[in-house]
């Protein structure tokens, strides 16, 4: 079962995300800053991360960024969830190392598809 680290400070969207991805039959872990959610990564790397871009202490982007960098660390799969949905926003994070991104509000079913084709990949 792949293991997924939600890293999303709104408690709402973060529970909504992990509620439908247990429903999905996936582990799932949470973290509600950058920070926290850099450690949990390091800690027990994911196959795959859903990072928000705005939160405190370190942004997504910011977080996406350390852990590319990290050559030590098993790379987890990178989805994005975020309201920036300007090309400039989608083409840095693209550059940073996500490997989709998915703009808020969003729907269900197509994060579930996301995920699904990002963990499906080799």
């Amino acid at each position: 079962m792949p293991r997924i680290l939600i890293v999303e400070d709104d408690e709402d969207v973060r529970a909504l995300i992990a509620h439908k991805l247990r429903r999905a039959g996936h582990e799932v872990s949470e973290a509600g800053d950058g920070e926290e959610g850099l450690a949990a990564a390091r800690a027990s790397p994911p196959e795959l991360m859903v990072l928000d871009w705005m939160m405190p202490k370190l942004t997504g982007i910011e977080v996406c960024a350390q852990i590319r960098a990290d050559t030590t660390m098993v790379q987890p799969r990178i989805l994005l969830l975020t309201a920036k949905s300007q090309d400039s926003d989608i083409a840095l994070a693209m550059q940073t190392g996500a490997d989709s991104y998915l703009i808020k509000p969003f729907r269900a079913n197509d994060l579930l598809e996301r995920v699904t084709a990002l963990l499906d990949t080799p």
